[in-house]
């Protein structure tokens, strides 16, 4: 066993490989902006080496650095009014803390990405007073900028929602054991809707629109009246003052689509999109159409739907993914756009580039190419990428997925990038559970959980080989969080299979980490095994990896961060001692973070361990 916890020592200079430069080359998230400030806008950026929010004036065109925190921040909301940066503050990666919020525009500023950023000490304050540390569980601000909602979940309580007030103490106006969230706030502030599963469902919720003072408006729950496993999604009420109307995402045909609930009258105007795959969608600034993000067979594609005369009209983006966009005050539309072989990029309608930071440029990628194998039940979507003029069999890795309510997509991703660097094709499946293939599919992996999975991984394997893709005395098996847990179930139950296992950040144990992994999952694990592991013994250890560790023949790397508050350490090490046990080969990467990292230093040493790991037992 190897146990790794030094510093990570970046290579750096013209000599750096292109994997590397695809991890340290500049990028920024599509930015938000204020509803009624739309030239202040949020965007997070890892130009400093770690990712951390940014504040943009795009009338000035400066933008400083709002977060510097040794772990990263991603988690930060602007006000309506554009004043205030609500950040989430937790300990090292933990997920567990409390929301802070410091003025748009501090006393002292600073510079863009890539620059020396502004250092605003003593600006940031407690932005919910006499709310203790939780995980968050959504957040909603007024638009005056005094007023939220703010989600809270803990182990103890479950869900509790509060209005907050500037000079207030908190009011509690939610509370229920079963995981629920905030959804949205009306635009003047008199309606809140929740996201609930009081039914005890957690993959499915229902809504409830209430008034500030927790007072019941309104109630849609499609799991009632016999219509089981069918959930309910927000996507945002209209921005007009006054409306009621609430944009909803609902599976009723199958698939993710939108619909316009008015909540006052209880009218429910269904769009009936033809238009294959999932659909979701937001509002326009003025609240007369809707932003329509078409997603089908892992690419996705933009539509402006008006809906007073029912025209939908494609809005033109590349081939590839749009994994965000939002309409401008102007009509114009801003979206983040990258395909398996081009970097991510800021595009808007108007022509060229949004938001572009200065420093070195990522390389691309090779293009995917689509595979669909027949499996056990249906047709299995799988994209596959290989060096340019290679010819099979080739070192494989499968990449798999987490979530598991996720999927993979034509989309630039650096690590499936950094193996084909090396040598390998790699293959991503999305397997039964994946989104954006209809409700069916995302939904048939309960009770028989990781199995069903591995199922579809496993005929994408016989088709890797069969075709004279892969090379079968050299596959690698690896994902994260998820992915890592399908790694070591897979490692376990089909352990001819795969020459070498790389797991991070796994579920290793499910029965420790069901007790020892935040509310929110225990719900979702209830959910997907049919109780818990007292109530469903027999589930939890087929389906936990640690029941087949004694099987597992290949070499296995396990990589896992100490503060996990989703895939706990204690079940990590519970999996690793029986592996050293019997001296089995493995090593182990334990670093200070949590559900991964956002420093980019880290990320690289990562993932030149698992690239060295899996070189050594491969023979290259």
């Amino acid at each position: 066993m190897t146990e790794s916890n030094g510093p990570a020592s970046p290579e750096h200079g013209g000599d750096m490989p292109d994997w590397e430069k695809r991890f340290r080359a500049p990028r920024v998230s599509l930015p938000d902006w204020a509803e009624d400030a739309p030239h202040r806008s949020l965007f997070v950026s890892n130009a400093t080496g770690t990712y951390e929010l940014y504040a943009w004036n795009r009338t000035t065109g400066e933008q400083r650095q709002v977060t510097d925190r040794p772990n990263g921040t991603t988690d930060g909301v602007l006000s309506p009014d554009g004043e205030w940066i609500w950040w989430f503050d937790d300990k090292d990666g933990d997920e567990f803390g409390i929301w802070r919020r410091q003025p748009f525009a501090p006393a002292v500023s600073g510079r863009g990405p890539g620059q020396e950023p502004g250092k605003n000490s003593g600006t940031d304050e407690a932005a919910a007073p006499g709310l203790e540390p939780s995980y968050p569980a959504g957040l909603a601000i007024g638009r005056d900028g005094r007023t939220a909602v703010v989600g809270r979940s803990t182990d103890q309580v479950g869900t509790t929602i509060h209005l907050v007030r500037a000079g207030q103490e908190p009011a509690e106006i939610y509370r229920h054991r079963e995981s629920a969230g905030v959804g949205d706030l009306s635009h003047d502030g008199s309606l809140l809707v929740i996201e609930h599963t009081e039914h005890g469902d957690a993959m499915h919720s229902a809504l409830r629109v209430m008034r500030p003072d927790g007072s019941m408006v309104a109630e849609l729950d499609d799991t009632k009246g016999g219509r089981v496993e069918l959930g309910l999604e927000v996507l945002g009420f209209a921005p007009v003052d006054g409306d009621t109307r609430l944009l909803i995402g609902h599976q009723r045909r199958g698939r993710w689509e939108p619909l316009v609930w008015d909540v006052a009258s209880g009218e429910e105007t269904d769009l009936a999109l033809e238009l294959p795959g999932d659909v979701a969608a937001e509002w326009y600034p003025d609240g007369s159409a809707l932003l329509i993000v078409h997603s089908f067979e892992a690419r996705s594609e933009l539509y402006r739907y008006d809906l007073a005369t029912h025209e939908l009209d494609r809005v033109p983006t590349p081939p590839g993914s749009v994994s965000g966009a939002t309409a401008r005050p102007d009509g114009t539309v801003e979206y983040l756009w990258s395909s398996a072989a081009e970097p991510p990029v800021v595009r808007s309608t108007s022509g060229g580039v949004v938001l572009d930071p200065p420093g070195m440029k990522s390389p691309g990628s090779v293009p995917v190419e689509d595979v669909w194998v027949e499996g056990p039940g249906g047709r299995i979507h799988a994209l596959v990428q290989k060096p340019a003029g290679a010819s099979g069999p080739l070192p494989t890795v499968f990449d798999i997925h987490g979530g598991p309510t996720w999927h993979d997509s034509d989309s630039f991703a650096a690590g499936p990038a950094a193996w084909v660097d090396h040598g390998y094709a790699v293959v991503r499946v999305n397997y039964r559970g994946s989104t954006g293939y209809g409700r069916e599919w995302t939904d048939a992996l309960r009770h028989r959980v990781g199995l069903i999975e591995l199922e579809d991984i496993a005929a994408v394997r016989e088709w890797a080989v069969s075709s004279g893709l892969a090379d079968p005395e050299r596959l690698v098996l690896t994902g994260g969080s998820w992915g890592g847990y399908l790694t070591l179930l897979g490692l376990g139950t089909q352990p001819d299979a795969w020459t070498v296992g790389v797991a991070a950040v796994p579920v290793a144990d499910y029965v420790t980490a069901y007790h020892d992994e935040m509310e929110a999952l225990k719900a979702m694990d209830r959910t997907l095994l049919g109780g818990t592991p007292e109530e469903v013994p027999e589930r939890f250890e087929a389906s936990s990896p640690l029941t087949y560790v004694d099987a597992v023949k290949s070499p296995v790397y396990i990589s896992a961060g100490v503060n996990d508050p989703r895939c706990p350490i204690r079940q990590v090490e519970n999996y690793v001692d029986r592996l050293a046990a019997r001296d089995a080969v493995h090593e182990v990467y334990r670093y200070d973070a949590g559900h991964g990292s956002l420093v980019v230093d880290e990320r690289i040493k990562q993932v030149r361990l698992e690239l060295d790991f899996a070189g050594r037992h491969l023979g290259r």
